[in-house]
């Protein structure tokens, strides 16, 4: 398990002197609170999970061997590494390093002019991984509406459908519908529980109708004693042990069998339930949930893949369904995928609404470019059953942040759930999502063109100190300053601006950049500054 803080004894396979100024993105996403590295001691196993009260580890987000710089170097691998930063270096352990950027005398950053964040990233998109494409195109065209808050283990097609309806009928356009978790009869039987979805060919026509695509929740578990798990562990298509027994984890719904991702055969099982339920049902994607480095060990008897390989197969293999989702990744950077973030509870601090930002540029800058901030307003079950109703102004700020990232997903109803002033927020935020959609899909296709990310740090275009250390907004492409407002409660916002001309969406008020500058907000107020052209 990750430890923390502990770094192994023997000598480091680099050292590398950190420059004056420059901080390092990259490695997990689990880690972003700490990021951008370089200021504090932070240390990291990219091997390891995080421990959990469980003792299982906790659940992951997407993660990758890169560590890229703001003074244009960058470290990575194919293998995981381990890593450690103090303020004046970084000391990495692993196999296969590659280090690219000079390694000067002096740490003085006049010594590196010219080594951006910009070139050491599209370095390694270039030479590091592959871009291969985007996800299907209706995942960042309209919301996506997932089930999992309004209806958690209980869904059935007639609360689907009400759902849907009520959504569009309150004014939200049409969008990818995601049917969450149980809507099968077990897990491992990925055929529709009859007793709650008696017709899903009419629930899907109906869906389709209506403008909308239609997603089912995955994972890789099978549950213990079903018929499924019966005829594949007759068939050796789940996960052995070291001792060659079926393994049994625990996850967070209980104890299951596992699919055995290394074995071809079992991954061509999975492909045919799922092609079935397109066929038969019209079904247009998954989201395929788990997989995460924490289910499987290193002495699991896996063809010689290790956990975090066996969390990169069950990331391959969604890249045969363009409609899709994942939440845990291993080296996917570059891959047509749809990154969701890892469940947030419904608070304000680095936990919640304070973790979106600095986690999806994370994601960005290990090549996870299309990302989703999870559910709009939190999406931890726990979290959000004990907090006893919606706070109408996080929602809001949350759907602020969403509405000019990559992806923006809702699972509670905002209709049920706000009054009058906050839904007409809301929908000021999607207006806004609307306006820079055009925009926002030319980052796409960049995007899946050349790795070019989406959402990128401030430092992607700006080589201050300042900007190094912004970790509360972001570039959308170079043209868009994006400042969601993050803080209960708040009348003004400070926002740090890149040199050059930027005007403030709301007042058109043109600011000079190379500077902070603080400007009044409300509810409504989303702080977006486009570039202005000489």
């Amino acid at each position: 398990m990750f430890l923390g803080q502990t770094v192994e004894s023997r000598e480091p396979d680099l050292r590398i002197p950190l420059l004056e100024a420059e901080r390092w993105w990259g490695g997990a996403v689990d880690d972003a609170a700490h990021q951008p590295y370089g200021d504090q001691d932070f240390s990291r196993d990219l091997a390891q999970v995080h421990p959990s009260e469980d003792g299982a580890g906790a659940p992951s987000n997407q993660a990758a061997p890169i560590l890229v710089s703001t003074r244009g170097r960058s470290v990575s691998s194919d293998r995981p590494f381990r890593f450690a930063f103090t303020p004046e270096e970084l000391k990495v352990w692993g196999e296969n390093l590659r280090f690219v950027g000079e390694r000067p005398a002096s740490p003085d950053a006049s010594t590196l002019s010219g080594q951006t964040l910009a070139a050491a990233f599209m370095d390694l998109a270039e030479n590091v991984w592959t871009p291969s494409g985007a996800p299907d195109r209706a995942l960042f065209t309209g919301p996506q509406y997932n089930t999992w808050i309004e209806m958690p283990l209980h869904p059935t097609q007639e609360k689907v459908l009400d759902y849907v309806r009520n959504m569009l009928d309150c004014g939200m356009p049409p969008g990818v519908v995601m049917i969450d978790d149980l809507w099968a009869r077990d897990y491992g039987s990925w055929q529709f529980d009859l007793a709650a979805f008696p017709d899903p060919a009419a629930m899907v026509r109906t869906l389709h109708e209506w403008g909308c695509a239609v997603m089912l929740w995955v994972v890789p578990f099978v549950s213990p004693d079903s018929f499924e798990f019966r005829e594949l562990e007759k068939a050796g298509y789940l996960l052995k042990d070291e001792h060659g027994q079926t393994a049994l984890r625990r996850w967070w719904n209980g104890i299951s069998a596992c699919l055995d991702l290394s074995n071809e055969c079992a991954l061509k099982w999975l492909k045919e339930q799922l092609d079935e339920l397109r066929r038969s049902y019209g079904i247009d994607g998954f989201k395929f949930d788990a997989g995460d480095v924490r289910d499987y060990r290193d002495t699991d008897q896996t063809n010689g893949l290790s956990p975090v390989e066996m969390c990169e197969a069950w990331g391959k293999f969604g890249t045969n369904y363009p409609l899709n989702e994942y939440r845990a990744c291993w080296k996917m950077a570059g891959a047509p995928l749809a990154q969701r973030l890892q469940d947030k509870p419904p608070t304000w601090d680095e936990r919640g609404i304070g973790a979106l930002i600095p986690e999806m540029l994370t994601q960005a800058m290990i090549g996870c470019a299309y990302v989703s901030p999870d559910m709009i307003g939190g999406g931890e079950i726990v979290a959000m059953t004990a907090a006893g109703g919606i706070d109408q102004e996080l929602f809001v700020r949350y759907a602020q942040i969403a509405a000019l990232s990559p992806m923006m997903q809702f699972s509670v109803s905002p209709a049920r759930v706000l009054d009058e002033p906050a839904f007409d927020a809301l929908q000021k935020a999607l207006n806004l999502r609307e306006r820079y959609l055009p925009y926002l899909m030319e980052l796409v296709e960049h995007c899946a063109t050349d790795g070019t990310p989406i959402m990128r740090p401030m430092s992607y275009h700006d080589d201050s100190l300042e900007a190094a250390q912004c970790r509360d907004q972001f570039m959308l492409g170079e043209d868009l300053v994006i400042a969601p407002v993050l803080t209960a409660g708040a009348t003004s916002r400070k926002v740090y601006l890149p040199a050059g001309k930027w005007e403030e969406n709301e007042t058109q008020q043109v600011f000079e950049g190379g500077q902070f500058v603080e400007i009044p907000v409300v509810l409504d107020t989303l702080p977006i500054f486009e570039s202005v052209k000489e």
